[in-house]
């Protein structure tokens, strides 16, 4: 029988994984995006095969399906010299104030050896593109445009949804949400069809963790705009809204 020690290069060799696809999003970068999947559930944004992986049949009896898990990669995340990415053994989670540690393997940061995410979206429709070939739109993901994916598969309600299961320090947590004070002015230069998701992503509070400047102003890419606001008092004032 062989060790786990012996069968450590086979599975080094076998996990040379490959992107099947790449996300595209209304977040070009990662400020903004929701920390988890499904909580902002009108975000759409779509799956674009790559070239060799645009068989109509890898997806065939798909859309009887309405939600996906998707397992993608962090690619935005900083890497040491080599390649490998940065981690510790604990981290800080924003729910809880950044002020107690808990354990990589008991949260969903994204720091962590191997920098796979998983995020489950409900599948909006899967269409034909003469120049990209099957697409799949779906909404409520919390991935950045250009994210690479490795893997979808389809979720299972009776397998995968486990209601009364405990959620660890989460269960006792609860996200500060922010009220939001958006100008009309200021929102006549969004188009209507973005406003909804763009305000329950700001609600959300979109500031890097263990931000509280009150003075300080920050720029969220969004779509084609770059959305400009100040949090007071969990109070979130957008200043200003350009086109980029």
């Amino acid at each position: 029988m062989q060790t786990g020690d012996s069968l450590k290069p086979i599975f080094e060799d076998f996990m040379n994984i490959e992107a099947i696809a790449h996300f595209r999003s209304p977040f070009p970068t990662k400020f903004g995006i929701p920390r988890q999947s499904g909580i902002v559930n009108e975000i759409r944004g779509c799956i674009v095969f790559e070239p060799e992986y645009r068989n109509i049949d890898a997806l065939r009896g798909l859309a009887e399906f309405d939600y996906l898990w998707i397992i993608w990669g962090f690619s935005a995340n900083r890497v040491n010299v080599g390649g490998t990415s940065s981690w510790h053994p604990t981290v800080r989670p924003p729910l809880l104030g950044g002020n107690k540690a808990m354990g990589v393997f008991a949260t969903r940061s994204p720091y962590r050896p191997n920098p796979l995410g998983l995020s489950s979206v409900r599948i909006e429709k899967i269409e034909h593109s003469v120049s990209e070939g099957v697409v799949i739109h779906v909404c409520g993901a919390d991935l950045m445009n250009g994210t690479p994916i490795y893997d979808i598969k389809p979720y299972l309600a009776y397998a995968d949804s486990h209601p009364h299961a405990r959620s660890g320090f989460v269960d006792n947590s609860v996200w500060q949400e922010l009220d939001v004070c958006f100008p009309e002015d200021l929102k006549q230069r969004v188009p209507q069809r973005l406003l909804p998701v763009l305000m329950e992503v700001l609600r959300l509070d979109p500031r890097p963790q263990y931000h509280d400047d009150p003075e300080k102003v920050y720029g969220m890419p969004f779509e084609a705009y770059d959305i400009r606001f100040r949090v007071a008092e969990n109070i979130l004032t957008v200043v200003d809204v350009q086109a980029r």
